[in-house]
């Protein structure tokens, strides 16, 4: 089984980590590569199914976590590259609430 994964981290700044909202804009994101794509909280795993809403959201991996991502397949170079966006975006929640 070759282990030729693409791997990547981001930091969660968003402020509720990745909960309801952002795990189903995680895995929609996800869902849109051919590549198998993982994430996990810790670099050694577990490794989780990022196109599995109900697995993402099991994580319930608060602000400041650092989020793991791994993809393998065609285009496992966009897929970590999106994924690592969208977080460092803050999952295009945040734009207008900058008052808390």
């Amino acid at each position: 089984m070759p282990s030729s994964f693409v791997t990547a981290t981001a930091l969660l700044t968003n402020q509720v980590g990745l909960h309801a909202r952002p795990s189903v804009k995680l895995t929609q994101l996800a869902k849109s590569f051919a590549a198998s794509i993982e994430i996990a909280l810790a670099a050694e795993g577990p490794w989780l199914d990022a196109k599995s809403p109900v697995k993402v959201m099991r994580l319930k991996a608060p602000r400041g976590t650092m989020l793991h991502v791994r993809a393998q397949g065609p285009d496992a170079h966009a897929a970590t590259a999106a994924l690592v966006a969208l977080v460092a975006r803050n999952f295009d929640e945040e734009v207008g609430a900058a008052h808390g």
